[in-house]
């Protein structure tokens, strides 16, 4: 489905000083989109204009570090704590009492992943698009395979070598992530990209998407050791196999941290799995809240 601009609210929220930006359509039951790395709100374009028009009121907001929402100075900022309280401010700024569902992918579906262990009565459903359950990819980061794929996690610890990496040869990098990593042609178009570079370009944008990845380490980041709490919502795991930066293992998430989990698997689909295979994940996610 096509997205019509002129029928989104952009809106904005405060949080203990943090400005996040966020896009709102739609009435009836809430569910929040959380994009991923390196994205910003537009990566839902598709799933928008599909779960308004089936009787939703989705929010969309730009992660914090993001495109329009503030970009908080530190790498303490993106906690993993931090990063959660956010997406309850975002359901408290839309007045309602609990999300009928909380979508993610990518870095937002760890944050949703965290959200259901620290919040799980702010939602109803939880679906994942290519991302691992964080015990789960803890836990692959023992294997060759999966290091080899994930090096590029370890490579931004490093301070600022890596903004200067993304910022080469005009976003090079990213531009590749995004554009040359779906399967689909076209999948994402020349308007899109544009929309991207525009959000890369802003101000300290590029250290703040990348100290997700410097928080994730520390101790009070997302990749903890220990037991995590079990996770007794629902969940709906969406995975696109040919995914180059996970393990096709990691999408199923230990039964005993989440007992409700389903997991599909679309063969044809890359990381991007939402824009690659739209209209299929539009459905699997209508069918889920139904």
């Amino acid at each position: 489905m096509t997205l019509d601009e002129s029928t989104l609210s952009h809106r904005y929220t405060e949080r203990s000083g943090v400005r996040l930006h966020y896009v709102e359509a739609g009435e009836g039951p809430l569910v929040v989109l959380l994009h991923g790395f390196p994205e910003l709100w537009y990566s839902w374009r598709h799933q928008i204009p599909a779960l308004v028009e089936a009787g939703y009121r989705v929010i969309a907001p730009d992660m914090r570090g993001y495109n329009l929402s503030d970009k908080p100075e530190g790498v303490a900022a993106y906690a993993i704590g931090e990063l959660t309280a956010d997406v309850a401010a975002l359901i408290q700024a839309a007045g309602a009492e609990r999300a009928a569902a909380v979508v993610g992918h990518d870095w937002g579906a760890g944050v949703a992943w965290a959200f259901a262990m620290r919040y799980p009565e702010l939602l109803e459903r939880l679906a994942i698009l290519n991302g691992p359950h964080p015990a789960r990819l803890l836990a692959a980061f023992r294997t060759a395979r999966q290091l080899r794929k994930s090096w590029y996690m370890f490579f931004f610890q490093i301070p600022k070598l890596p903004e200067l990496l993304a910022r080469w040869s005009d976003y090079a990098m990213f531009r590749a992530s995004v554009a040359e990593d779906p399967r689909r042609p076209g999948a994402v178009t020349e308007e899109d990209l544009a929309r991207y570079l525009e959000a890369w370009s802003r101000p300290g944008a590029l250290t703040a998407s990348i100290n997700y990845y410097r928080a994730a380490f520390r101790p009070s980041g997302v990749l903890q050791s220990g037991k995590p709490p079990r996770i007794d919502t629902p969940v709906l795991v969406i995975w696109g196999e040919h995914d180059r930066y996970l393990e096709s293992d990691l999408a199923t998430p230990d039964p005993a941290l989440v007992p409700n989990a389903r997991v599909v698997r679309i063969p044809d689909a890359s990381h991007f799995v939402h824009y690659d295979r739209p209209e299929r994940v539009n459905q699997l996610l209508l069918d889920f809240l139904r």
